[in-house]
C-alpha cells in the first residue's frame, strides 16, 4: 500500500494555490474547486477542494513537509511575509519543527527528522 495524496480545504483556491506553489510545490491539476500538486520528492501528491465555511483549526488534521533545512526554509518564507506559529525547535521526540498556517487556516509543520523519521531510538522491531 502507498500513501497516494492528501487533501486539505481551501477558502480561496487560488491564493491556497499560490502559497503551496511558494512552499515549493508544482501545481499539475487545477479546476474551478480542486487543484493536486507534486512534491519536490517522493511520490505522494498534495491536493486542494474548494469548501465553503470555517476550516477546522482545532483537533484537524495537521500537514507535514519535510525540508532538509528548517531554519532556512523558516527565514525564507518570513522574508515573504509568512507568518509563523513556533519558530524551528527541537523535540523530545528528535525532530525540528516549525508551525504554520494556510491561507484557510490549515496546520502545517514544517520540519527536519532525517534517520528519527522512520527510525526513532524508541522503534519497535520488526
Amino acid at each position: 500500500m502507498r500513501l497516494n495524496q492528501v487533501t486539505a480545504p481551501a477558502l480561496d483556491l487560488d491564493l491556497s494555490i499560490a502559497f503551496y506553489q511558494f512552499l515549493g510545490l508544482k501545481l499539475i491539476v487545477k479546476s474551478a474547486h480542486y487543484a493536486r500538486f507534486e512534491l519536490p520528492e517522493g511520490e505522494a501528491t498534495f491536493s486542494l477542494h474548494l469548501t465553503e465555511g470555517e476550516v477546522a483549526r482545532a483537533q484537524a488534521p495537521q500537514i507535514y513537509f519535510e525540508c532538509v533545512d528548517v531554519e532556512a526554509e523558516v527565514t525564507r518564507l518570513m522574508q515573504a511575509g509568512v507568518a509563523f506559529e513556533h519558530a524551528p525547535r527541537m523535540q523530545d521526540w528528535l525532530w525540528c519543527e516549525a508551525w504554520l498556517r494556510d491561507p484557510a487556516g490549515n496546520h502545517i509543520c514544517l520540519y527536519h527528522a532525517g534517520e528519527n523519521r522512520t527510525h526513532p531510538p524508541w522503534r519497535l522491531g520488526d
